[in-house]
């Protein structure tokens, strides 16, 4: 595998690894999420970073398209919160973090740990 996709696979892990840890502790609350500002912005940091990520990704080697499940919907998810910043959702966004993102984590762990078994 390319080493810069293999870094780009690395920094979808660490951000997801990320906002995992925005919510260790007690259950993830929505509405605790929708009242802490900070915790938003952080989040959504990540989600641009993720999408960044695939972006460069697919461009480098579209066969990832199919190894990443939705990834033209994350790449559309980061430019929303970046160009369209004032019509994001916080539902949306907390039903990335609950539906897809555990999914993606999956694809993204076993995606790095098949390079280092090749």
């Amino acid at each position: 595998m390319d080493e810069r996709i293999l870094k780009w696979l690395f920094d979808i892990k660490l951000s997801i690894d990320e906002i995992e840890s925005f919510f260790e502790g007690p259950a993830k609350d929505f509405f605790q999420y929708k009242q802490n500002l900070i915790l938003k912005r952080a989040v959504e940091r990540n989600l641009e970073i993720i999408g960044e990520a695939v972006n460069r990704i697919i461009t480098r080697d579209n066969s990832f398209s199919e190894k990443i499940s939705n990834a033209k919907a994350i790449i559309g998810l980061r430019n929303q919160v970046i160009h369209s910043y004032d019509s994001i959702s916080d539902e949306n966004i907390w039903s990335v973090l609950i539906n897809h993102l555990p999914k993606l984590k999956i694809e993204i762990e076993n995606l790095i740990s098949n390079e280092w078994e090749d």
